[in-house]
């Protein structure tokens, strides 16, 4: 099958040829129609997350359909398709497990940094951590929410229904999130890139009401903000720009330094908190709300040998809302 493997980190991906994978007991193997590209990809390629098992197959927002069952799996079909995210295993014995807290599984397995991922032809899943989708998507609509939207929802629940909410970085997760956000009636101040104009008008065109540089103060008073943004600098600007009461929730899965600030910039019953992955209950829940609002993604496309592009892209914010790796032109639907 084709591939585009990360053998070292710090290096692009590289083409490969590899065997087609095997469904062992209790996982599925899947033809895969598109994968999204997530900030935590970059994360991994440029050894920002330590320790991925290499030579590694990236990618964990995949979009595929059912070729073959491995034994004992049940509940999924030949030819059914399905959505694989970033958490592709959990132990479902230790205390957070069963505490119905499986984002922090003790014995977690990730999509595309301990299992391969979804930037080839063939990948193999956890049967019980594949999620069915939607209908009314396509592949290249649907692949986002896998991990843009189910991480961006994750957080969204920590805001306690914000009436006023402060997005700091606008990329895939917020312009996903801006949507649901909306749903509920709260209102959304996008913080941009300093300089990205064509960013603050995107935000502007999902309905937020002020959109603006991530260094500017907030117009109003904000009852809570999400850092999307790896830049440990904006939880300080963020915490200052929340009311009395405030949270301000960390969403990324790595972040810069965060720089020393003040007491006072907390005081207040303001608090602090991260997000960590995501669990297949919020998964089952926001797969369900999104047809429902409807959420809609704003799409940029690469076929699979362009993966090195799509993540400079990414990386560098070239694109509007989220990227997706077209593997299967055919299949995808």
């Amino acid at each position: 099958m084709r591939a585009m493997i990360l053998r070292r980190q710090g290096a692009p991906l590289e083409p490969a040829d590899l065997p087609d994978p095997v469904a062992g007991p209790g996982q599925v193997l899947l033809a895969v129609h598109c994968c999204g590209v997530c900030r935590t990809d970059l994360h991994v390629v440029d050894g920002e997350l330590a320790e991925p098992r290499l030579p590694l197959v990236g990618g964990h927002q995949i979009v595929g359909s059912v070729l073959a069952l491995g034994a004992g799996v049940t509940g999924l079909s030949i030819g059914q398709r399905v959505g694989v995210p970033w958490l592709g295993g959990a132990c479902g014995q230790c205390r957070f497990c069963a505490a119905g807290r499986e984002n922090l599984c003790e014995r977690a397995v990730y999509t595309g940094y301990q299992r391969d991922g979804g930037f080839a032809e063939r990948c193999v899943a956890d049967a019980r951590f594949c999620f069915a989708l939607p209908p009314g998507y396509s592949d290249l609509q649907v692949a986002p929410l896998l991990c843009a939207g189910l991480i961006g929802y994750r957080a969204w629940r920590f805001c306690r229904g914000a009436r006023r909410v402060g997005f700091y970085g606008f990329g895939a997760a917020a312009h996903i999130l801006a949507q649901v956000a909306r749903h509920a009636g709260s209102e959304v101040y996008a913080f941009c890139r300093p300089g990205d104009r064509r960013g603050e008008a995107f935000a502007r065109s999902l309905g937020c009401v002020w959109a603006g540089p991530s260094d500017a103060p907030a117009p109003v008073p904000l009852d809570a903000a999400i850092v999307f943004a790896p830049v440990g600098p904006l939880v300080p600007a963020a915490l200052r720009a929340v009311d009395r009461g405030g949270r301000v929730v960390c969403a990324g899965i790595h972040m810069s330094d965060i720089p020393s600030f003040p007491y006072r910039d907390l005081w207040q019953e303001r608090s602090l908190v991260s997000v960590a992955n995501l669990t297949r209950q919020d998964g089952e829940e926001f797969l369900a709300l999104a047809p429902r609002i409807p959420v809609t993604t704003t799409v940029t496309t690469y076929p699979l040998a362009d993966v090195n592009t799509a993540l400079d892209d990414l990386r560098r914010g070239r694109f509007d809302g989220a990227a997706v790796v077209v593997v299967d032109p055919e299949a995808c639907r």
